[in-house]
């Protein structure tokens, strides 16, 4: 049987520099103006955001299936965009898990990430995304 998830939010401009998200019960303010706000993201930066989110909520939900031990998640993302053209050429990433796990099973999670991230695989199959895993050992 198949499910399918039906995801909602909804964005209103508030002004010229910005508008307002809201999906649950959260409100998120976005930089949609010409001149930039440094307070909020824009949409490039929100993209990344998400992917970000993706690959945390991915290691919380994939860590008990795989035995998986760890303290702290970082995730370093980067997005190449060329200057003519309104399109993403890359997005690279780092993600720097605090564990004592072998660089094996950091290399099994981060194929679960990739195999299982709505956003990854919604982001990779458009653009070139490329990423390493690593262990923060002094984390742990």
């Amino acid at each position: 049987m198949l499910f399918h998830a039906h995801i909602r939010s909804r964005a209103n401009r508030t002004d010229a520099s910005g508008s307002l998200l809201y999906a649950k019960a959260a409100e998120l303010t976005l930089d949609t103006g010409i001149a930039g706000r440094p307070d909020a993201l824009n949409p490039v930066e929100l993209l990344l955001a998400a992917q970000a989110a993706c690959f945390i909520k991915g290691v919380e939900r994939l860590a008990p299936t795989l035995n998986f031990e760890y303290t702290s998640v970082k995730v370093l993302l980067t997005a190449e965009r060329p200057d003519d053209e309104a399109r993403l050429d890359s997005v690279s990433y780092q993600l720097i898990i605090g564990t004592q796990e072998s660089d094996h099973r950091l290399e099994l999670l981060h194929k679960n990430l990739k195999k299982q991230g709505t956003i990854y695989n919604t982001l990779s199959a458009g653009t070139t995304l490329t990423g390493t895993i690593s262990g923060d050992r002094a984390k742990h």
